[in-house]
């Protein structure tokens, strides 16, 4: 306790002159578009996944969640001076992705102190909160209760771990009226229909959930100037949201809808109609979203005619001093407020005792994750294809051809030239799954497995899906359940190729039209970044960057391991070890090419550790750093 103290008051000491980590990079100045303020103007974030920290290696993302709770007070102020509103709003998948997230034991034992300290008026659940049950229950005693009523779950139940009746995570939706303008909000809180969740929580599908009677009766209150509509739902081609979009229109034909949504990690602002829109604003920290509507006729709706729909408007913040100085109007001295500053020191503090600067060893150049085309020398996939794979395989394989395969959605991140720390193990990989074996099996059936979790040939997924239906007994299949096969798709850029048939099955055909290039700027000087086009045009981010060229890749990827490629014929059979997060695909699909095998027939393999333990051992044991190790102790060193 004393120790963790210390850390704190050091903390402090060090950022009474500045903001962000101690070791996060300068910003960079770069060319910026301002805030389109108006009467109601909203801060929106998603798919944070524990990078409160902002980004240590990359200085356009470099501020962290203190700076953040600086700049809301900030643009707080500001509304209350001018007699406008803002309300801030966070859609979900807070957990996993980060050391000072998973790193603790237990998992998130600082992000929940650290993350309410800002003041959220709507918050919902992601998925990746449900994947465990602590992580849900953790839900449930800490976020809950932390943000009272701003929590909102309109389709989502948990078993109460004290009672274990099943009831509503948080309220079903929220009234609130906004404190300048008065404006009469009603807000949804909505997740898309996950089936992944452990068992101790239930998603409603949201097509019966509007369907029930109090939120019909909640979009028949007459004194209602605004709905927002909260969710981990993509805003683009949704049938949640356009569910949700179709009720309500159903009973308010001119009403404004908000939508804030999540899940995909790009950036992206979609039309239902004038006068309803909605944003998706990025993830893991890069991005804060900024929505304005003007002309919402506060009180007054039935006595203004005729009917003029108000006008909206959003922006991208890249998440970096530079622009929130810009923005608020301040600067190194005056931006950081009391509370920021304590959030920041909090987080520091954290990053101390859990040692996350820690070196495993150094990375002898960077690789890319979808900045860099599949195969290559500098792709992510190809190292781990061509060198962790085979490694790790064959401490396991003991002489006997073996297939290892893993989805490529298992790595989250990029991996730049330099210390790999603890913290680096987990923004690449935070998933807890293990690898799993089946021995023996038919080298026809297991070398096509590849093939068809990737969707080439003859045979394609959605085929898959639909066998899998026939066969329950290893679980429904969602095809949102593929946006975990593969990194979402793509977080920035443009991509080199139309989408892959995969997410054409599965309409994310808009994934490929949603970041494109701009017109390449004769300013050389440009930092590379989000270059976002949406149903608005290609003025939303904030920042006026250089575009980033982005690839697709596969769903998964295999390395072949005790083959003799100078034999006349295959093997008859090869043990298939994989990532355990796809163990019933590979399952269905072994059934599909003709061969049966069920989970009793697999076992654990690698010692039973999880994915990011095992590329953090070939780490340590592959890549030096010329005879010494950054302990991390020193922060200040890192600084810039």
């Amino acid at each position: 306790m004393i120790t963790s103290r210390l850390h704190i008051c050091l903390a402090l000491l060090h950022r009474l002159a500045g903001a962000a980590q101690p070791s996060a990079p300068e910003p960079i100045s770069a060319p910026l578009r301002e805030l389109p303020w108006g009467q109601l103007n909203f801060l929106h974030t998603t798919d944070t996944h524990g990078w409160h920290s902002g980004h240590l290696q990359e200085p356009q993302y470099s501020a962290d969640w203190g700076d953040y709770v600086s700049f809301a007070h900030h643009l707080g102020q500001k509304a209350d001076k001018d007699g406008s509103d803002l309300l801030l709003v966070d859609t979900g998948d807070r957990v996993e992705g980060n050391g000072l997230y998973d790193a603790s034991n237990p998992k998130g034992k600082y992000t929940f102190d650290i993350f309410k300290g800002q003041h959220i008026d709507i918050i919902t659940p992601g998925n990746h909160e449900l994947y465990q049950r602590n992580s849900s229950n953790n839900e449930y005693y800490e976020n809950v209760p932390n943000f009272k009523d701003g929590y909102i779950a309109s389709n989502l139940d948990i078993y109460n771990p004290q009672t274990g009746k099943l009831e509503a995570l948080a309220p079903r939706y929220r009234r609130l009226t906004t404190k300048n303008q008065g404006v009469r909000i009603c807000a949804f809180g909505f997740l898309f229909d996950f089936q992944g969740n452990a068992n101790n929580t239930v998603v409603q599908p949201v097509e019966d959930t509007v369907k029930e009677k109090w939120f019909q009766n909640a979009i028949r209150e007459k004194d209602i100037d605004l709905f927002v509509v909260a969710g981990h739902v993509p805003v683009r081609d949704s049938p949640e949201f356009d569910a949700v979009y179709k009720a309500i229109r159903s009973e308010n034909w001119d009403t404004p809808i908000q939508f804030f949504g999540g899940h995909t990690h790009i950036r992206d602002y979609h039309k239902w109609d004038k006068a309803a829109y909605g944003i998706e604003s990025g993830r893991y920290m890069e991005s804060i979203g900024f929505m304005s509507i003007t002309g919402v006729h506060a009180g007054k709706k039935d006595q203004v005619s005729p009917y003029k729909a108000p006008k909206f408007e959003r922006r991208y913040i890249d998440n970096n001093l530079y622009s929130l100085y810009h923005h608020t109007g301040l600067n190194s001295t005056t931006f950081a407020t009391g509370q920021g500053r304590n959030v920041s020191a909090t987080i520091s503090a954290a990053r101390k005792t859990l040692n996350l600067d820690k070196t495993y060893g150094c990375a002898p150049r960077d690789y890319w994750l979808n900045r860099a085309p599949y195969p290559a020398k500098d792709s992510i996939l190809t190292l781990l294809e061509e060198s962790i794979l085979p490694a790790i395989g064959n401490k396991s394989a003991k002489g006997a051809p073996t297939l290892v395969l893993t989805n490529t959605g298992a790595m989250r991140f990029d991996i730049f030239k330099g210390p790999f720390t603890i913290d680096t193990t987990f923004l690449v990989s935070p998933f807890i799954s293990g690898f799993r074996k089946i021995k023996n099996v038919p080298y026809g059936a297991a070398s096509k497995v590849l093939q068809l979790l990737n969707n080439e040939g003859k045979i394609l997924l959605e085929d898959l899906r639909v066998y899998g239906k026939q066969h329950n007994d290893l679980g429904e299949f969602n095809p949102r359940a593929l946006h975990n096969l593969a990194p979402p798709y793509p977080p920035i850029g443009p991509l080199t190729a139309a989408a892959p048939p995969m997410y054409e099955n599965l309409d994310y055909r808009a994934f490929a039209g949603v970041q494109k290039f701009l017109m390449e700027s004769a300013d050389s000087k440009l930092i590379p970044g989000y270059t976002t086009t949406d149903d608005a045009g290609v003025d939303g981010d904030d920042t006026i960057h250089a575009p980033v060229q982005f690839y697709d890749v596969p769903n998964c990827i295999q390395s072949e391991v005790n083959f003799d490629h100078t034999a006349s014929s295959a093997p008859e059979t090869v043990d298939m070890i994989y990532n355990e997060f796809v163990e019933r695909w590979v399952l269905l699909a072994l059934r599909f090419l003709g061969v049966t095998y069920t989970v009793e027939d697999t076992s654990v393999t690698f010692d039973g550790k999880t994915f990011t333990e095992v590329i953090s051992d070939w780490v340590h044991e592959n890549w030096a750093c010329d005879g010494h190790e950054d302990s991390g102790d020193d922060d200040e060193k890192k600084r810039g």
